[in-house]
């Protein structure tokens, strides 16, 4: 038997990435046809036509079969299980409304249908890195009850020629028969303007894919691209999509609330001036700002005390800013 099939196999099991057992086990059969083991190929031939799929719908959570990549076999999509989706976000009102709409419109998708109307089902978030981008497609994926498969870029991404938009084609489909949160994180990889200078003709081939593949998108479930960069991506992009929404860096009042909501599962200290400590946060992520919240807690219950007070945040902010100074 092929000893690079048989790793294969053991990592997929290792990894524990059931939807890719059944295919390479296919090819295995195949190998045994092609060496001459008739008998062993039946046999092991029987005993995938007797495995019994599990009954599956597009909202149960149950893994559905994923696409792989045509060379190596590998998965082009990694579903998130729902017990892994974070979904609480600190919003300024405006977003929160945005995202909201999004959310309701999906649920009254059947009524929306009864008078020609459509809901907003591809969804354009961008901002700054650590602004919660990732953490809003988890969020769409759990209020709306569809299960989260984000695009792999590591395994889409192929540098033979024309396969990277076969490997594109699949993904969509699969999302098409498939309801699904389609999540494609830093999405520019793909959609790079098409007028920068150093465009090559298969970039703008994978971009004339995706945006095809957007407009043709017709699907019960969402497509939810993020990026970094807007100002790089090609413009016919954006018109490919329903709702584009800034996901911005928390203010002081989003600051204090991510403070509070992360250090909720201890005390804290009454004295503390919250939106002071917030100021001196000004201009940082939302991670960045959890991450300071944490620390603090960490350093509380290092040091045995019951609550967290100002000092343990205003530490935890030392030493970020000084982290930060160092990478400069």
């Amino acid at each position: 038997m092929n000893a690079t099939l048989i790793k294969r196999l053991f990592r997929v099991i290792q990894s524990g990435t059931s939807a890719d057992v059944d295919v390479l086990c296919r090819r295995i059969v195949d190998e045994e046809k092609k060496q001459g083991h008739g008998r062993v190929a039946k046999e092991l031939e029987q005993i995938l036509t007797a495995k019994q799929p599990p009954k599956s719908g597009p909202h149960t959570g149950t893994l559905q079969r994923l696409p792989t990549s045509r060379r190596e076999s590998a998965p082009l999509m990694q579903e998130i299980p729902v017990d892994k989706l974070r979904h609480h976000m600190v919003l300024p009102d405006s977003v929160e409304r945005r995202f909201h709409r999004i959310e309701k419109e999906f649920a009254a998708r059947t009524r929306l249908a009864k008078h020609g109307l459509k809901p907003r089902h591809r969804i354009l978030l961008y901002g700054p890195p650590g602004c919660g981008k990732s953490l809003g497609a988890e969020r769409l994926a759990w209020n709306t009850g569809l299960p989260l498969r984000k695009v792999r870029f590591d395994t889409l991404m192929s540098s033979y020629f024309g396969e990277t938009m076969t490997n594109l084609r699949r993904v969509f489909d699969a999302a098409q028969n498939s309801p699904c949160a389609l999540f494609l994180d830093e999405c520019d990889s793909l959609a790079r303007s098409r007028t920068e200078r150093n465009d090559v003709g298969e970039i703008t081939r994978i971009t004339n894919a995706l945006l095809e593949m957007l407009e043709d998108y017709k699907g019960d479930g969402l497509v939810i691209a993020a990026t970094n960069l807007d100002s790089a991506l090609d413009s016919a992009l954006f018109r490919r999509f329903d709702e584009v929404l800034k996901v911005p860096l928390p203010g002081t009042e989003e600051i204090c609330r991510l403070l509070k909501t992360t250090l909720s599962p201890m005390e804290t200290d009454a004295g503390i001036v919250w939106r002071e400590i917030a100021r001196a946060m000004d201009g940082m992520s939302g991670s960045e700002v959890v991450h300071i919240a944490q620390n603090a807690a960490k350093h509380s219950v290092l040091e045995g005390r019951r609550s967290v007070g100002e000092a343990d945040i205003r530490r935890a902010l030392t030493e970020i800013l000084e982290r930060q100074q160092a990478q400069e």
